[in-house]
């Protein structure tokens, strides 16, 4: 199993706040004789539905020496996921939780706000320090 991410238990304390409850930490997804590690999984009862919504998780806290490099290996670990997801998990969406601080600065550059536009990554911005959740993008 990977490392988890520095700030994984922030990310985990924010989803919680925000009204989900964690029920995998991590969400092992078993495909095509791969084990993968997503950090959270969650689910949020809605009052008109019996069953809710589901998520996955993956925390970044791209705090590397290459945000660049970061990006690169957290783009290519979504998508591998994502793709399990959809085999084993079709309902449950994939979120790439994204600390504010480089939201602000690297995913609002036109490279970064093309590449997530153009493959559809779903992001939860969350604010480390405070452990919340600062905005959904969907």
């Amino acid at each position: 199993m990977a490392a988890r991410d520095v700030f994984h238990q922030a990310v985990k304390q924010a989803l919680i706040v925000d009204g989900w409850t964690i029920t995998d930490d991590p969400l092992v997804v078993q495909f095509g004789g791969v084990d993968l590690y997503i950090d959270l999984g969650a689910e949020k009862l809605i009052a008109a539905e019996k069953a809710g919504h589901t998520i996955a998780v993956e925390v970044k806290s791209f705090l590397g020496a290459s945000v660049v490099s970061e990006f690169h290996s957290a783009l290519g670990q979504f998508l591998n996921y994502r793709f399990a997801l959809k085999q084993k998990e079709p309902s449950r969406v994939l979120f790439l939780a994204v600390p504010l601080d480089i939201y602000q600065t690297f995913f609002t550059l036109a490279f970064t706000r093309g590449v997530v536009e153009q493959y559809d990554v779903k992001l939860v911005i969350y604010h480390p320090e405070r452990q919340e959740v600062f905005q959904w993008i969907t």
